[in-house]
């Protein structure tokens, strides 16, 4: 029981990053938008997270830098795809590629920087045997990542503004003819899941690895777009998804530190291997996306036809 309590504690770190990437992907997938520059966006939003905290000294002012450079990114794929009607997955990974260019770049004079890692508790709480270290001695960034799970699905759920959301992410041109503007409505979509990959990305280079080191991302942004296939658009299941790739990952790290005869390179592939374990397993029942799928995504449309 002793070494339990870290190994939760390291896998809901490990998962937030993940969660907030997959919550903001979500959003989009539900408005019929899919964005594969996820992981360019994380890695701009690190190091503009990083530089931040570095030249001002206020880490919170890096999450911010970072939401906002996601957001800017998220915003110009926006402009390409609504707007000009660009093809969704083309622009993606381009903006993946221009992310992982652009933040090795930007990031060359940060690589020597370290930020000083900060202790983080809820008072009372974290003094309690087991639950204390393992739930609530996180970074508030922890929380509000869970917290933003349970606000969107009570938005999604319970509120008209998630509903035209969900609607047209199912028939724009339904929603287009009740007179809802699709166009914009992708466009907030949009911006806030470049906002949740922003924080994801700062979350990082700030929390997670305190430095800045190129392509430091590791491939995170495609396993948050593969959480929303697996938790079948359900920010629920996007948050248990989330921390059991998260756990696979510090499981990795603790076996290799325990010297388990598994080459290291063998261990690092097992999140990317569960996440295709995990796809498979659910492409296996196409009934069972196609119900829960968006059914415009990866569309455009176009206001001046209505489709």
């Amino acid at each position: 029981m002793d070494g339990l309590a870290p190994l939760i504690a390291s896998a809901m770190i490990a998962g937030t990053p993940l969660m907030l990437a997959a919550l903001g992907l979500l959003i989009n997938e539900k408005s019929g938008v899919i964005n594969l520059g996820s992981e360019g966006m994380m890695l701009v939003a690190a190091i503009a997270g990083f530089a931040t905290a570095i030249e001002s000294g206020s880490p919170a002012l890096g999450f911010l830098a970072g939401a906002l450079a996601g957001m800017c990114m998220a915003g110009f794929f926006a402009w390409l795809t609504v707007w000009l009607g660009a093809n969704q997955v083309a622009t993606g990974l381009a903006l993946s590629l221009f992310g992982a260019g652009a933040s090795a770049y930007l990031g060359i004079d940060y690589s020597a920087e370290t930020l000083q890692a900060h202790r983080f508790g809820i008072p009372w709480l974290e003094d309690l045997p087991f639950v204390g270290p393992a739930l609530f001695s996180h970074h508030p960034m922890v929380y509000v990542a869970i917290a933003l799970c349970v606000l969107i699905i009570w938005f999604l759920g319970r509120t008209r503004a998630g509903l035209v959301l969900k609607a047209v992410g199912e028939s724009p041109s339904s929603a287009h003819s009740l007179g809802y503007d699709v166009r914009r409505i992708r466009l907030g979509a949009l911006l806030f899941g470049g906002a949740c990959c922003g924080l994801a990305g700062a979350f990082m280079s700030l929390v997670y690895t305190p430095m800045w080191v190129e392509g430091m991302v590791a491939g995170r942004g495609w396993i948050a777009l593969a959480l929303t296939t697996f938790a079948t658009w359900r920010p629920l299941r996007v948050l248990a998804g989330a921390y059991l790739f998260g756990g696979i990952t510090i499981l990795t790290y603790h076996m290799q530190a325990r010297g388990v005869p598994i080459a290291s390179q063998l261990l690092s592939m097992l999140p990317y291997l569960g996440t295709i374990v995990v796809l498979v397993l659910i492409s296996r029942n196409a009934n069972w996306i196609r119900l829960n799928m968006p059914a415009s995504l990866g569309k455009n449309f176009n206001p001046n036809t209505g489709g």
